[in-house]
């Protein structure tokens, strides 16, 4: 593994093609030159890391052999943010979670996106049934979305809300599989999409400065596992919770209720050791990250990591 620094891509005015309205973050798409492919680029909320989450997430991703989004570090005109590559190019258009519930599951409202009870696991599986249908394409999309799951709780990402997962389709599956009659139904036409989207991860919100110093307190008072397992997650496991649970207790569950669709992604953790992601996180380059929000990010992995190997 490289001890480089990551690089920081400066990106041109000239680049920019238009904004994103998808989401809450202020965020506009760039292509370097004519036939490249397009960047996302996203800028942090103030006084938060989402830029170097969406990097150290990528890279721990990576590591795992999680089909990701792949993420640069970026700058634009004097700003930090992060570049996200395209991944629904070549043919492919995405669409997202809400698209998919909405279309496979009984009243399920696209439009509620905050303390969306509705965004369950089961529905989401039922909606992944309808899709891919065939057995075997519907246990590798169950399986793919299990690590998706175990990756948001090694890092704490709370935000995996109904935009923040989908299906890639081929443009023009409707058409063709409508026109072939050996095509029993969608999955030979759509993968589930890499993950992406991990900003709210490994404390990014919390404070270094001020009277606040959350991280330092936390940290101090060895209280990191306790804002883990308080944190609130992006889908809920039953209609019936005020709140989503936190994204490992989400794993804790999902893996007593459905064992063999968590393995694989539990299995990938057997080779990911503290010392690895010491090194992904030291690769940030300077001024990037905090000292205390770099130590932050180490202790809260080593918790998940330790909390989800109890599983294996």
């Amino acid at each position: 593994m490289s001890d480089e620094p990551y690089p920081i891509v400066e990106v041109e005015p000239d680049w920019v093609l238009e904004p994103e309205a998808l989401g809450s973050k202020e965020k506009f798409w760039y292509r370097h030159a004519e036939g490249e492919p397009e960047w996302l680029f996203k800028y942090p909320r103030s006084n938060t890391g989402e830029h170097w989450a969406e990097k150290i997430v990528a890279e721990v991703a990576e590591r795992m052999h999680i089909p990701h989004a792949a993420v640069e570090l970026a700058m634009f005109q004097g700003t930090a943010g992060s570049a996200t590559l395209s991944f629904a190019r070549r043919g492919r258009e995405l669409a997202h979670g809400n698209q998919i519930l909405a279309g496979n599951v009984l009243g399920y409202d696209p439009e509620w996106r905050f303390r969306n009870c509705d965004h369950t696991l089961s529905n989401i599986w039922r909606a992944l049934e309808k899709v891919f249908q065939r057995e075997d394409a519907v246990r590798g999309a169950k399986c793919r979305f299990g690590e998706y799951l175990v990756l948001d709780a090694l890092v704490g990402n709370t935000d995996r809300h109904h935009e923040n997962w989908g299906i890639l389709q081929i443009l023009g599956s409707l058409h063709l599989r409508e026109r072939s009659r050996r095509l029993s139904g969608l999955d030979y036409l759509c993968v589930l999409a890499p993950s992406f989207d991990h900003a709210s991860s490994l404390g990014r919100e919390l404070s270094d400065s001020g009277s606040a110093k959350s991280r330092e307190r936390l940290l101090a008072s060895d209280r990191v596992g306790d804002y883990v397992e308080k944190a609130r997650g992006g889908i809920y496991w039953s209609e019936d919770d005020r709140y989503g649970v936190s994204p490992l207790e989400f794993v804790r569950r999902a893996a007593e209720a459905y064992p063999d669709l968590l393995k694989p992604g539990l299995e990938r953790l057997r080779n990911l050791e503290p010392v690895i992601l010491e090194e992904i996180i030291a690769r940030m380059p300077n001024g990037s990250m905090t000292p205390t929000s770099q130590r932050f990010a180490q202790a809260l992995m080593c918790y998940t990591l330790a909390e989800l190997r109890k599983l294996l």
